[in-house]
């Protein structure tokens, strides 16, 4: 006479592997968000590397005096947001500061700011800047440039 044997899984079962899946979850979320943060960062000081390169060509070109190309009408480097290439949600907005005197103008600093409600919003290196010499520097507290520019 067969036995009627029941298969399946007990709930002590089934609670003990939710539990281990919300553990491993717990350390690989923080890892993931870092990682994904420190992609945004790299694309973006790629980006203020490419904006650099077009103001050095629009100074050229411009009577040896810079201006702000993200401005211009038309502007002459598009989109201000980082990713620059449009896709995704934009992690960083471009401005270029020039110095109130003497003109004509002979330096600039370009800003990569942080958007609060993306991504980026819990970010240790905060706000990117480059210079016109290519001097490199960040905003936030905690890490040092060098480890937010790689």
């Amino acid at each position: 006479m067969p036995r009627n044997v029941q298969r399946g899984f007990t709930l002590t079962e089934l609670m003990i592997v939710v539990a281990i899946i919300g553990i491993l979850a717990a350390f690989a979320y923080p890892t993931y968000t870092s990682y994904m943060q420190q992609v945004h960062r790299a694309d973006c000081g790629t980006a203020l590397l490419q904006l650099a390169s077009a103001m050095e060509q629009d100074f050229s070109r411009n009577s040896n005096q810079y201006r702000d190309i993200l401005t211009t009408v038309p502007p002459l480097f598009a989109p201000n947001t980082c990713p620059i290439d449009g896709g995704g949600v934009a992690t960083y907005t471009l401005t270029v500061t020039l110095p109130a005197a003497p003109l004509p103008q002979s330096s600039y600093t370009l800003t990569a700011t942080a958007n609060l409600s993306g991504p980026q919003f819990s970010d240790p290196c905060g706000n990117l800047t480059l210079t016109n010499l290519l001097q490199k520097g960040q905003s936030g507290v905690g890490k040092t440039v060098a480890e937010c520019w790689r």
